[in-house]
């Protein structure tokens, strides 16, 4: 295997892409976080004069958090667009509405006569310790468990509160962290500039991708209309950056087949990911089910996996295995807080993140606020998640033309680094319009827990609309099979 970049399509010259369209000019921060996305999946630049631009107003932060949601998700339709261009030789225009990117950074269900729960469980948020905030993150049962087991009181958020302010910040993050929980304590930029995982960060690029060497990568019938369909995607995330990489791939026409541990339920977060995918169940720490998790493996097109960096080692399927098992895999793979450095194997999220990195305090500051300021919406995970989907799809224009597969990894805290390092071309601009019916897309969707209507696609390629197939369902609810 090698390190180097990706060639891009030998039709996909300079001269070829130098065609333009008239479309509203990005703002400077956009632009610098496509150019940076987009080197990050060695794309060819010429490809950037093909993504149009529309829609006005921003997201209120003081990081440029819209520029971040239109950049990504544009890198990942102009990735779609590259691959049509790889398959059949024309070349579509791309586009992206920087106004519906934002929306869809929130969340793009709108229910009808029902409600999603609550995003946050009654015990998480941002607590005031001895010396500073510290955040707990408690979604999940085991990690509350956890985090009131540290403290010694009940899952009431007074007792916590109370508790949390007898403790330093750093000494309860690493005492929530050592008992299997997710915590973290609010530092500065400054901070994590000289922190050992944000210096392990600085020195990590964007995507660390790796090519394999030319092998038989399996085929799939070609359509203009739906560039993605017959490709098989093995989607093993959760919560939100891995999901919204795979809810983007099956919006083209990729089979996304989720997998779940029994048991396992995201009720806040289920009916907004799962959009066009099937959901199955396997027990990976039972033989047989580990044995038809290698068998759908074998025959994927994409794997994305969220695990943390030494979990699916610990099951036998480390990167190596993972190759053995399907030499043409395209194998895209996240964690939190990156892939070197002491926290490289810590349980984190996008609200831990913002935390750790700066955003958090650098908004409480810059807003006079007296508590931490964290970006509008969990935007480090729905970027996160388009990187992922870019490098996905130019995965597949790569072993379209070699057979080869590849390996991408992305993180958290270097997405937050995307973000951070950008700031200062941040532009004042007006807030976003109040949202409107010409905001939504016609259709109604029978989820399977009540009618809903979505906010309509942030993308365009052009000739190959954005549709998923299938509506939102329950996890579980699908066979694990292709």
């Amino acid at each position: 295997m090698s390190s180097h970049a990706p060639a891009a399509p030998a039709a996909a010259t300079s001269a070829a892409l130098s065609s333009t369209s008239s479309n509203l000019a990005p703002g400077p921060a956009a632009a610098a976080i496509l150019r940076e996305t987009w080197a990050g999946v060695h794309g060819d630049p010429a490809w950037l004069e093909r993504l149009d631009w529309s829609g006005g107003g921003s997201l209120p932060s003081v990081f440029p958090v819209t520029e971040l949601a239109a950049a990504t998700a544009g890198a990942a339709s102009l990735a779609v667009a590259e691959l049509i261009h790889a398959a059949s030789g024309q070349a579509p225009r791309a586009g992206v509405d920087q106004r519906l990117a934002s929306l869809w950074f929130g969340t793009s269900l709108r229910p009808q006569g029902w409600e999603v729960p609550p995003q946050w469980d009654t015990v998480a948020g941002d607590y005031r310790a001895a010396d500073g905030w510290i955040r707990l993150h408690t979604n999940a049962p085991h990690h509350r468990a956890a985090a009131l087991g540290v403290l010694g009181v009940p899952a009431d958020k007074a007792a916590v509160a109370k508790a949390v302010a007898g403790w330093e910040a750093n000494a309860l993050e690493a005492a929530v962290v050592g008992n299997g929980g997710c915590a973290a304590a609010m530092r500065s930029a400054a901070d994590w500039a000289t922190h050992p995982q944000g210096l392990a960060i600085s020195r990590e690029p964007l995507l660390h991708w790796t090519d394999f060497d030319a092998g038989a990568a399996r085929q799939h019938a070609f359509t203009r209309e739906r560039p993605l369909q017959g490709i098989r995607v093995l989607d093993l995330t959760r919560i939100l950056a891995g999901p919204v990489a795979t809810r983007f791939l099956a919006g083209f026409g990729a089979d996304v087949l989720r997998i779940d541990p029994p048991g396992w339920e995201e009720p806040n977060t289920v009916p907004e990911v799962v959009l066009g995918k099937r959901c199955a169940r396997l027990d990976l720490k039972r033989g047989e089910d580990l044995q038809i998790l290698e068998g759908l493996l074998r025959q994927a097109d994409v794997m994305v996996h969220g695990y943390r960096a030494d979990a699916l080692a610990r099951l036998g399927l480390d990167a190596r295995r993972r190759r053995e098992l399907n030499p043409g895999l395209v194998d895209i793979s996240l964690d939190a807080y990156g892939w070197s450095g002491p926290w490289q194997h810590r349980r984190g999220f996008d609200s831990l993140v913002q935390m750790s990195s700066g955003i958090a305090e650098a908004g409480m500051r810059q807003r006079g606020l007296d508590r931490p300021g964290p970006l509008p919406v969990q935007a480090i995970d729905h970027a996160t998640g388009y990187l992922l989907a870019t490098a996905a799809v130019r995965g597949l224009s790569r072993r379209l033309a070699t057979g080869a597969g590849c390996q991408v990894r992305a993180s958290l805290a270097r997405t937050a680094q995307l973000l951070l390092s950008n700031a200062g071309l941040a532009r004042d601009t007006a807030p976003l319009a109040p949202e409107s019916q010409a905001d939504m897309a016609g259709q109604v969707e029978a989820t399977s827990w009540g009618p809903a209507r979505r906010v309509r696609p942030p993308v365009t390629v052009a000739g190959a609309p954005v549709h998923w197939a299938r509506p939102a369902g329950a996890l579980g609810s699908a066979a694990a099979a292709w």
